[in-house]
Parts: structure tokens; C-alpha cells; sequence
């Protein structure tokens, strides 16, 4: 079975990702396919819109399939990974960008690439077992795929907090945070989309949804507006420090587990991308930190030790959190050079 199945039915344009033993994770392959795809539905006439979804009940995507990523880095080969980064992201702008209706139907675990390739569309769709994260900074990485925009326009700081932290949001979390849009029983999803396949409207998804599930992050607002409104992550540090409630000891303990450097690199990608708001800004951003992951940051040591190994103890490059520097983290986002930038579209 291929990885992937891209077709028209009726007036769609339909994307079914087709690895549920491997939680529907991304290859690079995929990316490309997809973005094919767009390129071509996005003038055809017959397509109306689009309608994404994935095989399995556990993942609609559980992220982008990173071992081939690893595998090159570790030996200190490092053009594979970022030209995936940079094919991918160029794939999550067109989505952002879909000038026709984009429906996304998003069960199970989303997270990582899985969001980039749904949460962009117009019409995003969870259920009962939806959980939708962006759990980056556990393996060395950053909220990427345009994620960063999602959270800088989350509710006050749950934007800082859900991406340092990498918070699941179930469906009505992932609504209140502006991950999703419509909750949709899961038994009632093959009808709705059999109507979208023969109308190419997506009133379909209106009229079948339902009300979601109590956000239990709007309880929370207001202990993450009052310890995430710092700067820097050494502010929230100090601001989680003064408080000895059940919250702060908790997201203590949380961001603990995390790369002190992704996690300190993810509030300034915030912060950067909530004042320019474009998915733009957003993935030139990421881009920046990506690009270094692996040769100057903790992706491979994260990878091996959540992934490869699971021994769940990575030995990042800095001890703590109160160990990076402000100019670490300015060295991660600076702009890349126009060279490396040459390099990397010679080096597929």
C-alpha cells in the first residue's frame, strides 16, 4: 500500500495518509506529494475544495518521520534534514494559503508535521479522541511547520505555555486555542465527508457540527498570562519561582524535562512571530532554528534519547534552564546566509 492517496472524488480534492502502523508520520515523499497536489487543484475547476484525513483510529499524524533525519545527522550529515525542513515548510504555506476551502479531519494524536498539514486549512474537524500538540522542545526542536503563528495567536500567553511545554489539547483545548475549528462525533465523519465529496461545499461540516467538550486551558488563563508574560524564559523562571501553587510546581517540573535551549528559543519565536503575524514570518523563523538543530542545538541528542534509545534521559547542552545565554539564543534565530541557503538547494 502506498504511503499516501491523493485523488479526486467528486467536486474534492481528497489527501489520505495511509501509514497508520507508523502513526501516519511524514516522509519527505509525502510532503512533496502533497504539495503537488495543491499546486494543481488550487486552478482546477473541478476541484471545489479539499479534504484531508487519515487511516487508523490512534493518529491522524503523529509528526514527520525523522528517522532518516537522524540517521544523516548523527553521522554529521546535516543537508538531508534541513532540506526536509525547508521542502516541508514551503508544503505548509501552500496550505495556509489554499485560495479554496481545505477541510482537515484530525483523530487521535496531532502534533508536529501532522499539524502543519491540517491545522493550516480552513476547516479543521476534531472528536472524541482527538489530541493535538506541538511537543518539539522535548526532542530538541522548536514548534515548527508554521506552528509558532498558531501559538502566538493563542489566547493571551497559552501560545508561550502550550509550546514550551508541548500541552495536548484535546478537541475542545484545540478549539479554544484556535487549532480547530469544528467537533464532529467520529462515527459521523464517513457521511460528512461522503457530502463534501458529492457537493464541494463545506456547509456539510457546519450542519453535522456539534458542541465541543469544556476547554480546560481557559481555566488556566490566567496562571499562564501571569507566569508567561516575561520576555525571556528567565522570566517566567522567576515569575513560576515566586509562586508555590500546584500550577507552577507542575510546569516546573514540565519544562524541566525539555531542551533548555528549545525551549528558551520557543519563547523568542513567539514573541517574534505575534508581532509580524504571516505564516511568512512564522516559518522564516523556524526555518532559522531548524537549519542548527542539529549541528549547533540538541536534535540529536533528543531523537536518541525520546526515540532511538527511549531512555527518556537526554544529556542537552545545557544543564537547566537558567544555563542559556540571551546571545544563544540570538545565535540560533539569526538570519542564515545566503550561501547556506545556495547549498541547500544544490543539495537535494
Amino acid at each position: 500500500m502506498a504511503d499516501i492517496s491523493i485523488r479526486k472524488v467528486g467536486k474534492c480534492g481528497r489527501i489520505t495518509l495511509q501509514r497508520p502502523k507508523a502513526l501516519n508520520a511524514l516522509t519527505y515523499s509525502m510532503c512533496l506529494d502533497i504539495e503537488a497536489a495543491l499546486d494543481g487543484w488550487a486552478t482546477d475547476d473541478d476541484v471545489a475544495m479539499v479534504v484531508i484525513d487519515a487511516e487508523g483510529d490512534k493518529a491522524f499524524s503523529a509528526g514527520g518521520d525523522i528517522q532518516m533525519m537522524y540517521d544523516t545527522a548523527a553521522q554529521g550529515d546535516f543537508r538531508y534534514g534541513r532540506k526536509f525542513w525547508h521542502d516541508e515548510y514551503r508544503m505548509n504555506a501552500k496550505v495556509f494559503n489554499f485560495p479554496k476551502p481545505y477541510a482537515a479531519f484530525m483523530q487521535g494524536f496531532t502534533m508536529g508535521g501532522g499539524v502543519g498539514v491540517s491545522c493550516h486549512g480552513s476547516h479543521r474537524v476534531v472528536c472524541e479522541n482527538s489530541q493535538i500538540a506541538m511537543p518539539e522542545t522535548g526532542i530538541g526542536l522548536i514548534p515548527d511547520i508554521g506552528g509558532s503563528l498558531m501559538l502566538a495567536r493563542a489566547p493571551g500567553r497559552l501560545g508561550e505555555y502550550l509550546g514550551t511545554t508541548g500541552g495536548r489539547m484535546d478537541a475542545g483545548n484545540a478549539i479554544y486555542a484556535g487549532f480547530a475549528d469544528y467537533y464532529i462525533a467520529r462515527e459521523n465523519w464517513a457521511a460528512v465527508i461522503t457530502r463534501l465529496e458529492d457537493t464541494g461545499n463545506w456547509d456539510a461540516i457546519d450542519r453535522a457540527a456539534e458542541p465541543a467538550p469544556a476547554p480546560t486551558y481557559q481555566d488556566m488563563q490566567a496562571d499562564i498570562d501571569r507566569h508567561f508574560g516575561g520576555e525571556t524564559i528567565g522570566d517566567v523562571l522567576r515569575s513560576l519561582k515566586t509562586d508555590d501553587s500546584e500550577f507552577s510546581a507542575r510546569t516546573q517540573k514540565t519544562l524541566a524535562q525539555k531542551s533548555p535551549l528549545s525551549v528558551a528559543c520557543t519563547i523568542e519565536i513567539v514573541h517574534r512571530v505575534r508581532g509580524a503575524d504571516t505564516i511568512e514570518a512564522a516559518l522564516r523563523e523556524e526555518f532559522r532554528f531548524t537549519f542548527r538543530s542539529a549541528s549547533d542545538g540538541d536534535f540529536i541528542e533528543g531523537i536518541r534519547a525520546v526515540i532511538i534509545d527511549k531512555d527518556n534521559t537526554p544529556r542537552f547542552k545545557h544543564p537547566s534552564l537558567d544555563a542559556v545565554k540571551d546571545l544563544e539564543v540570538t545565535e540560533m534565530l539569526m538570519p542564515l546566509a545566503a550561501e547556506a541557503l545556495k547549498d541547500l538547494e544544490e543539495n537535494p
